[in-house]
């Protein structure tokens, strides 16, 4: 007690936990409500990101899934999964998510298109997720 040294507190700000529980919930949110539905006829998945474009297709390839378009992230393709089992079997393939393709619409090229392609494109994915 007589040494005179101060104690420094090393909390961190209160609004941090508020914070990153925020941004937990978010993520718990967009994973339940982007989810694929069993029996979609067409899936985001997304492979890890340290696989090239190469080992994603070799991986959907795998499970059966008929790969429809790639994206601007190598390792993120829209597939049109096998009817039995398919959202399983490109987990069990390596998928780590299994999006509804809405969810990834930014993230498809649209610079290999031309004008006219792409909105023959875009109805021909919007017609596909309305069949749903």
């Amino acid at each position: 007690m007589g040494s005179g040294q101060n104690i420094q507190d090393t909390r961190w700000p209160a609004w941090l936990n508020a914070a990153a529980l925020l941004i937990a919930s978010w993520g718990v949110i967009a994973a339940l409500s982007l989810r694929a539905r069993p029996g979609a006829e067409l899936v985001a998945a997304g492979f890890p990101p340290w696989w090239g474009a190469q080992r994603a297709f070799l991986a959907a390839a795998s499970a059966n899934a008929a790969i429809v378009r790639t994206t601007a992230i190598p390792a993120l393709l829209l597939v049109r999964p096998d009817d039995r089992d398919g959202l399983s079997r490109l987990r069990n393939a390596g998928a780590w998510l299994t999006l509804d393709p809405q969810a990834i619409a930014a993230c498809i090229k649209a610079d290999d298109l031309k004008a006219d392609d792409l909105k023959a494109n875009r109805l021909e994915i919007a017609n596909d997720l309305r069949r749903r």
